[in-house]
């Protein structure tokens, strides 16, 4: 596998790290001299570095003298949200498995180097949302020139653990073709006197500093000998040990054999069945056959593993869902699935989309086809799509399970930023890491009707960057599946829904069920609960659960249309018991400043804080959004004084799981 370097712009507003200076006081004047760079994705190679020097932008770094101590953007890569616990109700239709074959999906968010740690002003993103069907994320890259070991940034790895998957750092050791050299792989299986492997401690307290799950470890560099071989195995196996102690996991591609040369088998064979063993899983090469693979899955078992942590690598990064696959060598659909599946680069999804034509409805109608399937319904699959996508064939998970639970639809990524309904900033942005946990079944509807569209919307929403649309003829009534849940009921649990009538009228019940559907795909026996119109305007209405009780296991609406065409647009749903409100946050300090580039940090932020949003407060009063993260500090670039101004106030809000906001803490900086 051979990543390709893309360049990426840092636009202002990327976040940053807050380490250069000792802390000061809230509010105090920052220290104009120091730095105040932006930070980025951190990326290593095992230990010694390439000759010459590296190109613009790209920094060359030795892992095996990494600390956490001197690493100074830390403060920013280091995630915030652990990863979530996740459940799988009954399947969305008739094919979905739950408990067979799973999906790896190894993706190439941004570059190797220059990959901002916090989001940029730009909505042309990978910002992907089918993640209730993926077991295992790969943050993949890595290349000769850079650096050779990827740990994720924070927002991948935010937006992941919501959804209750596990992120994997990527070990590249590309083949000599791309630029490999024998000698970095060497660096990586290094031992010390006491014949242990220095690099392997290492990787995981990186990944336990940086609060992801684990490594993939992909050795393609040919040359080596059976003795490479040998103690890449001793690598791996310790690798596997330290990380299992930590709550990591570790991957093998099926590149370098036992005897140390690199020859892919596209099967679990003799040549790699001792890694395999070493691993918690193997993603097998592309070279795989039916015969192959149904070998592999014997194999697995007599090894005494599942066949389904080998992983059947589908490269999709040049064609999308427009390749040809052997399917039923997989994932048949009359006969327990062979093994599980390993996607390639499903960014394909954006990347393939032209120049100019790739603003986020786009994006997401392609991705919607990749990971749905042409119906565009989980529950009802077109059975003549040579596409299979996913959802035809593995159930969907969540992770909604306990209260407060709130969704403002918001994807990761958006044209402009709004606050209430309101426009607080019309710069372009990405940040995954301020996604939200989002309906897993895009988009199951139930009508005896013609099928409205639904969609994420990227012209209007209530809070963040989207809502959810639903538009088209409704001569029938429809049900939209939002969420399945786990939700315990109390005598006080309220939902409300946040909606807006845009054409036609519109009549809205909230769907509530306290029992799983009889049958995969079949409608939940949902409870229909009316709620207010909300023509024209935002709403928000509130509906009372005290009728009922036991466990909420879905949450939907049913939507009824006078007659002619409508659009209704859902901009958020909470579940609660009582309102909560964050306090506010503290020890809110500029620790760098250098003309209009800024770092900011504050104190860690606590548990019942989602995320926090900075603003600017313009000499008119006007407050401007900057930007939000989860992590407790921020960079932002490009400021200028305007009108005059000698100090600028800003001020930082904690936002909680029900999107109410705190109080400000305000700091200032003079120019």
């Amino acid at each position: 596998m051979n990543p390709t370097r893309r360049t990426v712009l840092l636009a202002v507003g990327a976040a940053g790290t807050a380490a250069l200076l000792p802390a000061q006081p809230a509010g105090a004047a920052p220290r104009q001299a120091a730095a105040a760079p932006p930070p980025y994705a951190a990326y290593w190679y095992p230990d010694s570095l390439p000759a010459g020097t590296p190109g613009t932008g790209i920094t060359w770094r030795g892992l095996k003298s990494w600390t956490a101590e001197d690493d100074t953007d830390l403060a920013f890569n280091a995630a915030s949200v652990p990863l979530a616990p996740r459940f799988t109700p009954t399947p969305a239709n008739a094919t979905a498995r739950a408990d067979q074959a799973r999906i790896q999906s190894l993706v190439s968010f941004g570059p190797t180097s220059a990959n901002p740690s916090q989001g940029s002003a730009t909505a042309d993103h990978y910002a992907f949302t089918h993640w209730a069907y993926v077991d295992e994320l790969v943050f993949w890259g890595g290349s000769s020139g850079e650096g050779l070991i990827l740990a994720p940034n924070a927002p991948v790895v935010d937006a992941a653990h919501r959804h209750g998957v596990p992120v994997l750092g990527n070990i590249f050791l590309p083949p000599v073709a791309y630029g490999g050299q024998l000698r970095w792989t060497r660096d990586l299986v290094q031992q010390d006197t006491s014949g242990h492997y220095p690099l392997a401690a290492q990787l995981v307290r990186v990944a336990a500093a940086y609060g992801f799950d684990g490594w993939f470890v992909n050795a393609e560099t040919g040359g080596g000998n059976s003795a490479l071989g040998t103690a890449m195995l001793g690598f791996l196996t310790e690798l596997k040990a330290l990380a299992a102690a930590r709550g990591q996991r570790v991957t093998w591609y099926d590149s370098m054999t036992v005897n140390g040369t690199v020859s892919w088998q596209g099967a679990l064979n003799a040549q790699n069945q001792a890694f395999f063993r070493s691993a918690d899983d193997m993603f097998v090469d592309f070279r795989w056959s039916a015969s192959s693979l149904a070998s592999s899955g014997q194999r697995a078992e007599q090894l005494g593993r599942s066949r389904y942590a080998l992983w059947a690598g589908v490269d999709v990064e040049a064609n999308g869902s427009n390749r040809s696959v052997n399917w039923d060598a997989i994932v048949p659909r009359d006969k327990p699935h062979i093994v599980s599946l390993g996607l390639y680069r499903p960014e394909w999804t954006r990347n393939h989309l032209p120049a100019g034509g790739r603003g986020p409805a786009a994006f997401h109608a392609a991705d919607d086809r990749f990971w749905t399937g042409r119906s565009g319904d989980p529950s009802r699959p077109d059975a003549t799509d040579p596409w299979r996508a996913p959802a035809v064939s593995v159930a969907d998970r969540s992770t909604v399970t306990a209260l407060p639970f709130a969704s403002v639809f918001n994807t990761g990524h958006g044209l402009r930023w709004y606050e209430d309904g309101t426009v607080t900033s019309d710069t372009p942005w990405n940040h995954l890491g301020l996604q939200d946990r989002l309906p897993s079944r895009q988009w199951a509807v139930h009508t005896a009707g013609t099928r409205p569209a639904v969609a994420f919307d990227f012209t209007d929403a209530w809070h963040g960057g989207s809502s959810v649309l639903v538009s088209g003829t409704l001569d029938e009534p429809a049900v939209l599946d939002l969420y399945a849940t786990r939700l315990p009921l109390t005598d006080t649990t309220v939902v409300e829904l946040t909606h807006r009538t845009d054409t036609g009228t519109v009549t809205v019940e909230l769907a509530v069920a306290t029992a799983d559907p009889d049958a995969p795909g079949a409608t939940p026996p949902y409870t229909y609960l009316p709620l207010e119109a909300g023509d024209g305007e935002w709403r928000t209405s509130a509906v009372a659960l005290g009728g009922l009780s036991g466990t909420v296991h879905a949450v939907g609406v049913r939507l009824t249309a006078a007659g002619g065409p409508v659009a209704w647009r859902l901009g958020g749903i909470a579940v609660r018991d009582a309102p909560r409100t964050p306090a506010a946050p503290t020890g809110l300090r500029i620790t760098a400043a250098a003309g209009g580039d800024l770092r900011l940090a504050w104190d860690t932020r606590p548990d019942d804080v989602r995320h926090h949003t900075l603003h600017r407060v313009l000499p008119d009063g006007t407050r401007r959004f900057l930007g939000a993260t989860c992590q407790a500090a921020y960079f932002v670039g490009g400021l200028a004084p305007q009108d005059g101004e000698r100090t600028t106030r800003f001020e930082l809000c904690a936002v909680g799981e029900l999107y109410t906001a705190s109080a400000p803490a305000v700091v200032t900086h003079t120019w």
